[in-house]
């Protein structure tokens, strides 16, 4: 039995009954059979940096992915063809990219998590997601027992979310294939924070490896790049997605408001934006979590925070914003054990 703050970045969490490294495909599937054979509830953990595990501890079996394998084929033309296993470390995969003169994940640098998370939440950041340059998801399915793999538009990708992330608890990732181009630059540069700080106008373009440095500074800032001795980097990342909500509520929102008008007519609002100005502060802290002092959107572990001290300052944020505005704000971070509500 071990604990579950030593295997995630927030450092909270209590015991698991059962903790299994799996470091191969092989390994992954049958360690996922062997739970559900013996009737036992099952997490998946790779990095643990997007997870809020509760006191309590998990009462199943815990299986650590670490796999790493890597397969490429790579053509002058169609560009190069990836595959890479679930337990890579997502940011080493993009710093490898770039290196190897490929474009593509550069906005993405910086992201903490594995390459098995990344298709669950869809993640993104300034203006790209994962699901751009994924071409197939291939899954251990624990309902009809068997591998499936599923191509892009089979995942059912829609904002930090996938068909993974919906039907949770049904698919375990064993790897993504990944379609990148060759190339030095960027496409258009569409995000206004970025551009500035890379010292140019919204819509040139820039090199990969001068976006991929720009952006890594941008997530420093912001608190966002994990430092084991930086405890306001303690942090599961971005705890709330950006809200979207309908054109008509957003209407109601004050004009200084940040929006991104979304292809179905909806609006996407800043999360951090509602925070800000619905009274929560940097630095806010209950017990031992705290308000990064860097971002609002990175609730932290100041060195003593338990789970129930996390969640609870996460709730208070959801309050504030829900009276000021009405609008709802939904974790980003999946909860363990326990709910905000």
């Amino acid at each position: 039995m071990g604990k579950l703050s030593d295997y995630t970045s927030l450092r909270v969490g209590g015991p698991a009954e059962q903790i299994v490294s799996a470091s191969n495909e092989a390994e992954i599937i049958s360690a996922v059979q062997a739970a559900d054979a013996a009737g036992k509830r099952v997490l998946i953990l790779g990095s643990g940096t997007n997870v809020l595990v509760s006191d309590a501890g998990f009462d199943g079996v815990v299986i650590h992915v670490s796999s790493t394998q890597v397969e490429s084929e790579v053509d002058a033309c169609s560009g190069a063809t990836l595959t890479i296993g679930a337990g890579e470390i997502w940011d080493s995969f993009v710093e490898t990219t770039i290196a190897r003169g490929y474009a593509g994940l550069e906005t993405l640098s910086g992201i903490p998590g594995t390459i098995g998370a990344a298709p669950i939440q869809n993640i993104g950041a300034y203006g790209h997601e994962v699901s751009e340059f994924i071409t197939r998801v291939r899954t251990y399915d624990r309902q009809e027992k068997r591998v499936r793999t599923f191509i892009n538009v089979g995942c059912k990708f829609t904002y930090r979310s996938s068909r993974f992330k919906v039907e949770r608890d049904r698919y375990v990732i064993l790897d993504v294939g990944f379609q990148l181009r060759i190339g030095e630059m960027t496409t258009p540069i569409l995000y206004g924070e970025l551009a500035s700080e890379l010292g140019i106008s919204v819509g040139e373009k820039a090199s990969v490896i001068a976006t991929r440095e720009a952006t890594l500074k941008l997530r420093a800032r912001k608190g966002m790049l994990l430092n084991p001795s930086d405890h306001d980097s303690w942090s599961a990342g971005s705890f709330f997605t950006n809200p979207i909500i309908s054109a008509e509520a957003a209407l109601k929102l004050p004009v200084e408001a940040p929006r991104w008008v979304q292809d179905d007519g909806q609006v996407k609002i800043s999360a951090a934006w509602l925070m800000e100005h619905a009274g929560v502060h940097k630095g806010d802290a209950h017990s031992g979590a705290r308000i990064s002092s860097k971002h609002v959107l990175a609730l932290t572990n100041s060195g003593n925070a338990t789970a129930a001290d996390i969640a609870a300052l996460a709730k208070e944020a959801q309050e504030k914003v829900s009276a000021v505005f009405g609008i709802s704000l939904i974790p980003e971070v999946n909860l363990v054990g326990l709910t905000l509500t």
